[in-house]
């Protein structure tokens, strides 16, 4: 179904006008993307599927107050992020896992690789910089994510956490700057340091 030609927003415009079957088409498009986006904020599986669900019925209910001279994607990554919240509040706990690659916040390691496997291999590279994440305040861990796993623009990520563009890349920076401490503060190092 999904060879529809149509754009996001055009599809939008159809569910709009009383043809929900194109929502379908939609969920095509978008339920792995949830998935994805929700399995590296969420632990459990079952808070994963759970979570996706509420953010596409959301989505379908909500359908009608969305304006289709936006972006239809940051109209429901700003659903998912509410759903997120909620998923945190309701549990109560930290049921995050962080899944990076080590490139993202130490690009060094790819040009440097052979100074780092001197102290560690990369799976547990891979683990600490997890456990470091882990660490991070909510409000410095999503950004993160919606900038380096969905590739969001500064912009859209403003849009989706309805916070100002400038806060938006303080945060990445300062999560950023919180990582590569804690890294060191484990004694490993990285790079010229």
């Amino acid at each position: 179904m999904d060879n529809f030609e149509q754009n996001d927003e055009d599809v939008a415009s159809l569910v709009q006008s009383g043809k929900v079957e194109f929502f379908g088409i939609l969920i095509e498009r978008y339920e792995k993307k949830m998935m994805r986006y929700a399995s590296k904020v969420l632990y459990r599986h079952e808070d994963i599927q759970d979570v996706v669900q509420e953010i596409l019925t959301k989505a379908y209910i909500n359908i009608n107050s969305f304006d289709i001279k936006r972006k239809f994607s940051s109209w429901l990554y700003r659903i998912a992020h509410n759903e997120i919240v909620n998923a945190f509040k309701k549990n109560k706990r930290r049921n995050f896992l962080p899944l990076f690659d080590l490139d993202v916040f130490f690009p060094q390691y790819a040009k440097n690789s052979n100074d780092i496997n001197r102290q560690i291999d990369q799976g547990e590279m891979k683990e600490i910089i997890d456990r470091c994440f882990d660490q991070l305040e909510d409000k410095y861990r999503e950004p993160v994510a919606l900038y380096y796993l969905e590739e969001f623009s500064y912009k859209e990520i403003a849009e989706i956490m309805q916070i100002p563009i400038a806060t938006v890349g303080v945060r990445i920076k300062r999560a950023k700057e919180m990582l590569k401490f804690m890294f060191q503060k484990q004694g490993y190092h990285y790079g010229n340091q």
